[in-house]
């Protein structure tokens, strides 16, 4: 039987966070972001569930997108960190991977290759991120190289939103407004700026490709908004069974540090889940799981392998009880402010110990 601990990934609810993309962008295409694992979900079963209906897949590492064109994934895919080497550069030429290009010297290996056949390029411009993009006041040059160049295929202009998180940041007007100014100027006829906040939040920043990626996985960008309210469904189910139930006496503490102590009479269970498989360390106090629909505290603290949770309300459960750590019931969101953290983080971390179970339509 094992240790129970899995993530069961439901892809229809990848398709219906999908078909909220494209009610709420329907005049874009969309590039559905599967970098990280298609964030901790799985990168090969998530592809193949959305590669009918997204427009082209994105992902950040040259081997992520080897493993998909391998795999037959048809649709075309991007590799949005760019190619770090001339060889990474043919043979994304030879598998016909499209490119991100952001430095000069990407540029420059880009137009000086001798490439099997031309590749898509993305052109990335700062417009106030200021962590990766060309400087806008050399777009209209590598615009035209590029433009130019037998190596490129077709060409898109994108950026990057530093706070589509915080819809009312003053930042986020003023890179639209940049971004627009630089499209018109270069005489782009594709475009993308917008990721899963901006799809949701800003039709005027959609352009011809939207890119998301968190709201696929049915989690929120907002902090202040919830998943269920925005229409989506969490992909990811993570869950784990008791293995232990003991009783702790008044005074004696629980695990490591000895920094929960019982005032009373508790009855503890232990989980089968901690950091080892990416269930956060640093915890907040408060912080709840799932048990038969009725949420339970978290006792203690979070060790390798194990949680300690305080079962004192529920008597008939013990040993092989199923418990969710988040998922239907219990937004990946709350536990990320539990943790002081984020929801993209949580789901990214899942460790590969973790077994991903896979349903829905389309499931083996």
């Amino acid at each position: 039987m094992g240790r129970g601990t899995q993530a069961v990934i439901d892809l229809a609810a990848l398709r219906h966070n999908m078909e909220l993309v494209r009610r709420q962008a329907p005049h874009s295409k969309v590039l559905g972001v599967v970098k990280a694992d298609a964030y901790g979900h799985g990168l090969l079963p998530v592809a193949t569930a959305l590669a009918d209906s997204s427009d082209a897949l994105g992902v950040a590492t040259f081997e992520e997108g080897l493993a998909l064109k391998k795999t037959g994934v048809q649709r075309p895919i991007l590799l949005m960190e760019g190619v770090f080497s001339l060889e990474q550069l043919k043979e994304a030429s030879a598998q016909g991977l499209n490119l991100v290009v952001h430095q000069p010297w990407q540029l420059a290996m880009l137009l000086e290759a001798d490439l099997p056949r031309p590749v898509g390029v993305w052109l990335k411009v700062d417009t106030g991120m200021h962590r990766l993009g060309i400087a806008d006041n050399g777009c209209a040059l590598f615009w035209q190289q590029l433009n130019n160049s037998p190596n490129v295929a077709d060409l898109v202009l994108m950026s990057h939103l530093a706070c589509a998180d915080e819809p009312d940041h003053t930042l986020n007007q003023r890179q639209g407004e940049l971004f627009r100014q630089l499209k018109s100027s270069v005489g782009a006829q594709q475009a993308s700026l917008a990721n899963s906040a901006a799809t949701l939040d800003r039709v005027d920043f959609h352009h011809e490709w939207v890119r998301p990626g968190l709201m696929l996985y049915g989690a929120s960008p907002f902090a202040d908004r919830s998943a269920e309210s925005l229409g989506l469904k969490p992909a990811m189910h993570l869950q784990s069974r008791i293995i232990s139930r003991s009783t702790v006496l008044p005074g004696e503490s629980v695990g490591y540090g000895a920094t929960w102590t019982a005032a009373a009479r508790t009855e503890v269970a232990v989980v089968a889940i901690g950091y080892g498989d990416g269930y956060p360390r640093h915890i907040g106090k408060s912080t709840q799981i799932l048990i038969k629909g009725q949420r339970c505290p978290v006792v203690g603290r979070v060790s390798m392998d194990m949680i300690t949770v305080d079962v004192s309300a529920m008597p008939e459960v013990g040993p092989n009880t199923p418990v969710t750590l988040w998922g239907p019931g219990l937004p990946v969101e709350e536990v990320a402010q539990w943790a002081n953290t984020i929801n993209y983080e949580l789901l990214c971390q899942v460790t590969g110990r973790v077994q991903r179970v896979y349903q829905g339509s389309g499931a083996d």
